[in-house]
């Protein structure tokens, strides 16, 4: 294929203005990889043309800033669907995404809906007619519903002990914009990680605990909560149990990183016992945490296949990675609203 036509269609993608259609911004992905791979192409000139090109494709991914994310959960029945779009489309607003699933064993159903006005008049609040409507909506059907501004990011607040491999990953995902969450603290029972924070201006607030010191450690935390909008917890190796009532205080806003695929190895040194098992694979597992120890829902796992000749050291040093994913992907699905509770299990919406 010559250059012209790679370019005709470079120049006629970039100069259409901004449409959330997925026909049009797949057809323009084939043209990019083109661009991208093309012999033809003189290598001098790609960077530039990638760079543009991926500019604009990053337009039509990201959506327009006053889109909103619903979510919502109730008793299954029929006419739940009807009643939302109804509102939406009595509203001018479009529907960008919508996943949905009826639980057969709870008869309850889940629904997230990314939604915008159709031309772009709305601001990070929705009109009050709206936002009744919507009341309304949920009244009829017992629903338990949420609508968040696209642009709102969670406020996290992230706690570690004295491992940071979780703490760094989610620091460097932070700052280059993988991860669409604030960072208004780090909390820590050591001063290990103060510097670390630094580096990201982030403030550290360190909190020694001792048995004698644990009722009045987590009245700061949430003290600093309250101080602070927080809106999730992140346990990046926190190696301290909480108490019953931090957990119940911010039930559903806690995740926890556990190093191995719950709910093989529980509680301490997991690698260590899965060294003594044998086992030909390791794991991980994201989860909300609960007053009963490593027993909350799940929200992301992921595992590594190991062999015999591996000692303990091997086996923690594989697992890091694998934590360090399924801790990010986890956050990031609560950010982006994709996880909903369901009595001691979770729907994600991925």
């Amino acid at each position: 294929m010559s250059v012209q036509p790679l370019h005709d269609m470079w120049e006629a993608a970039a100069s259409q203005p901004y449409e959330p259609f997925v026909g049009k911004n797949s057809q323009f992905t084939v043209g990019f990889t083109l661009l991208l791979i093309s012999p033809s192409i003189p290598s001098i000139a790609r960077p530039t043309m990638a760079s543009s090109a991926f500019q604009t494709m990053r337009s039509y991914a990201t959506g327009k800033s006053n889109d909103h994310i619903l979510t919502l959960s109730c008793p299954d029945r029929p006419g739940i669907v009807h009643d939302l779009t109804r509102v939406l489309a009595q509203n001018d607003m479009n529907i960008l995404d919508s996943q949905q699933f009826s639980d057969p064993m709870t008869r309850k159903f889940f629904m997230r809906v990314h939604f915008g006005d159709r031309d772009d008049k709305v601001s990070d609040a929705l009109p009050g007619d709206v936002q009744n409507a919507f009341g309304e909506v949920a009244q009829k059907h017992s629903m338990e519903l949420t609508l968040h501004p696209v642009a709102q990011k969670p406020r996290v607040l992230i706690m570690v002990s004295q491992i940071g491999h979780c703490l760094n990953d989610l620091l460097f995902r932070y700052s280059t914009g993988q991860l669409p969450i604030e960072i208004p603290m780090i909390i820590s029972n050591h001063d290990k990680f103060a510097s670390l924070a630094a580096t990201y201006n982030i403030p550290f607030h360190h909190l020694p605990i001792t048995k004698e010191t644990k009722a009045d450690q987590e009245a700061k935390i949430l003290e600093l909560v309250s101080q602070n909008d927080i809106d999730l917890i992140v346990l990046a190796r926190y190696m301290q149990i909480l108490s019953p009532k931090l957990c119940e205080q911010m039930s559903g806003k806690i995740i926890n990183i556990h190093h191995s695929f719950l709910p093989s190895f529980k509680g301490a040194k997991p690698y260590h016992q899965a060294y003594a098992r044998g086992v030909k694979i390791i794991g991980a597992t994201a989860h909300f945490v609960t007053a009963d120890l490593d027993e909350g829902p799940i929200i992301e796992q992921s595992v590594a296949r190991v062999d015999h000749s591996m000692n303990p050291k091997e086996l923690v040093e594989q697992g890091s990675t694998v934590e360090t994913q399924v801790l990010a992907t986890a956050v990031k699905w609560f950010a982006e609203r994709r996880v909903l509770l369901n009595g001691n299990k979770t729907v994600v919406f991925n």
